[in-house]
């Protein structure tokens, strides 16, 4: 998730664990620092755009290597506010603010890797999109009630949130499940197993939903909002199929670079030749043909081709464009995705 929703989750689980020893203000505050500190890693030069991609939320963000830093946290914070008697509900809220990190970090569709150094596997569930105004304001708003009310019950602004926000996780990992089963009835689906098959949520909600059918040369990709058939009951969801680069998958499948891009997309990417640079695409961010991770890893100096140092090709959607598309689509209206 974003900076912002992580240390305010932070704040509302320092406030929970602490808040009725600690000042409210020192608790959110010392929550909100623990929930930044696992992202800090973007700021570690892994030595090239694939690998600094590929390689994020990492070590950082493993249950493993957060347990045995949380102590240390845990510590440095307890003195630092002359609380050492408290160090155990210390060490409880930075734990607590870490795994929860991780975890919110997963439910979208990025890759974190929570079990190292057991498991590399890159665990994304895909149900949220990375910024959700419907999950950080309750949180946010809970936390900032807490801060401003004078009443001895005001606490319970932020359990409310805290509630809020973990039911509307809950709710997106159901929606992504019904929506998914849909998907699976529909005939562009036929033959095709529930791993070849990505259910994401668009920017900002859980109601429209983007759908990425994967073949070996080809991809599909539709889109679904809840409201759909309640506009249409018969409606069908639309599919446009587009290239994956298959002859290019062939000729490439030695290359170290594009092979971190296929592991860790899931199998969900796409190659393209622009005559001069290859290029690979991760499918999940983003959409078609304005992605989040394309990064060129091989050009044409001779057959075969040349692999060179990855460089980073980010494709943006207008604005104005894409909020437009976005709020129409998600009440049901029957509009073409912008290209």
């Amino acid at each position: 998730m974003d900076s912002v929703t992580q240390a305010t989750l932070g704040a509302a689980i320092g406030v929970a664990v602490l808040g009725r020893r600690r000042p409210i203000w020192q608790a959110a505050l010392s929550g909100a620092v623990v929930g930044t500190l696992p992202d800090l890693d973007v700021f570690l030069d892994k030595g090239d755009p694939v690998r600094n991609m590929v390689l994020h939320r990492a070590e950082t963000h493993a249950f493993f290597w957060q347990a045995l830093a949380a102590p240390v946290i845990a510590f440095l914070l307890a003195t630092i506010t002359r609380s050492r008697d408290l160090l155990g509900r210390w060490v409880v809220m930075v734990l607590l603010t870490l795994f929860t990190h991780s975890l919110i970090d997963a439910i979208t569709v990025y890759g974190t890797r929570i079990a190292l150094p057991f498991s590399d596997h890159p665990f994304g569930v895909g149900s949220m999109f990375i910024i959700d105004p419907s999950y950080t304001l309750p949180l946010l708003l809970g936390v900032v009630m807490t801060l401003i009310w004078r009443s001895r019950s005001r606490l319970r602004w932020n359990t409310a949130g805290l509630l809020i926000s973990t039911m509307y996780a809950g709710w997106s990992i159901a929606a992504q499940a019904h929506v998914t089963e849909l998907v699976m009835r529909e005939p562009a689906a036929a033959g095709l197993e529930r791993d070849q098959v990505l259910v994401t949520p668009t920017p900002f909600n859980t109601v429209l939903w983007r759908i990425v059918l994967r073949r070996d040369d080809t991809y599909q990709e539709g889109f679904y909002s809840l409201l759909d058939r309640s506009v249409d009951p018969q409606r069908r969801i639309h599919f446009e199929t587009f290239e994956r680069g298959g002859e290019l998958d062939r000729r490439t499948a030695d290359f170290a670079d594009a092979q971190m891009i296929r592991d860790f997309s899931h199998g969900f990417y796409s190659l393209e030749d622009d005559g001069r640079q290859v290029w690979i695409t991760d499918l999940r961010m983003g959409q078609h043909p304005h992605y989040a991770f394309s990064f060129a890893f091989a050009e044409h100096h001779s057959e075969p081709l040349t692999a060179i140092s990855p460089e980073r090709r980010r494709s943006r959607l207008p604005v104005d464009r894409g909020i437009d598309w976005l709020t129409r689509r998600i009440q049901g209206e029957a509009i073409p995705p912008p290209r």
